[in-house]
């Protein structure tokens, strides 16, 4: 009797053991598929939409702080970009002189070479990034028309004016809610890097509301996508206090 009863607790811890296992191996599958649902999706959005490097796949450098723009918002900006009336009468891709501030994968700045512009400028601090924003020249075939440097973006700004660098057309799109999107506009509003006339193009969290009192920089216009609010401002000398 007492081997029996042996025998039993034997088969239940071994069921138990067995039990557990299970679980513990359907865990692993649901994260390696989630991974995989993950990575795909950055598979199939992370890509040049149009222009000379149609189709051409970008690297996403791996970590949370990069935060790609994705292709639905990237082709509205772009559109928007394309239709906006400039002071100037000039169209903000053609021949554009483009600063991509924290650059991430290099994606609006890519994306503008593809449709036009003739020059970026890539900044970001992490080395991860630049390393896949290198990458992602190299690949479209614009070592020719591609700069990059590596640094803080704000501090970089600073430099850029002092060297009186110009720039067309301007990418914005820091980490959301860190306090970054008014201390980069703030610096632009003060300094001569962005021509008259030329475009910014500012990427932030609908919890991070940007400053439309400035003295050179007129808000045209706001666009909402979810949790992501792309605001497009103007460098205007004539804007005053407010943006009247």
């Amino acid at each position: 009797m007492f081997a029996e009863s042996g025998d039993g607790n034997n088969n239940k811890r071994n069921a138990h053991y067995f039990l557990q296992k299970v679980l513990q191996l359907l865990k692993c599958a649901k994260i390696f598929m989630l991974n995989l649902k993950f990575k795909s999706l950055f598979e199939v959005c992370m890509r040049i939409i149009t222009g000379i490097a149609k189709g051409i796949k970008l690297k996403v450098p791996r970590g949370l702080d990069v935060r790609p723009t994705a292709d639905r918002v990237k082709e509205s900006i772009f559109n928007i970009l394309a239709n906006l009336e400039l002071p100037n009468g000039r169209n903000a891709l053609a021949e554009a002189t483009v600063l991509d501030l924290f650059a991430g994968t290099g994606n609006l700045g890519l994306e503008s070479l593809s449709r036009g512009a003739a020059h970026t400028l890539f900044v970001d601090h992490s080395l991860a990034s630049l390393a896949a924003v290198k990458e992602n020249i190299n690949h479209a075939n614009f070592c020719k028309m591609a700069e990059v440097r590596r640094g803080d973006s704000l501090k970089v700004l600073d430099a850029l004016n002092k060297s009186g660098r110009l720039f067309t057309l301007v990418f914005v799109d820091p980490p959301y809610n860190r306090g970054l999107v008014n201390t980069a506009l703030q610096k632009l509003d003060m300094s001569d890097v962005v021509e008259h006339g030329g475009v910014i193009v500012v990427e932030h969290s609908k919890h991070e509301q940007i400053n439309t009192d400035w003295h050179y920089l007129k808000l045209v216009r706001s666009e909402r996508y979810g949790e992501t609010l792309v605001a497009f401002l103007i460098q205007d000398e004539k804007t005053t206090l407010g943006g009247s």
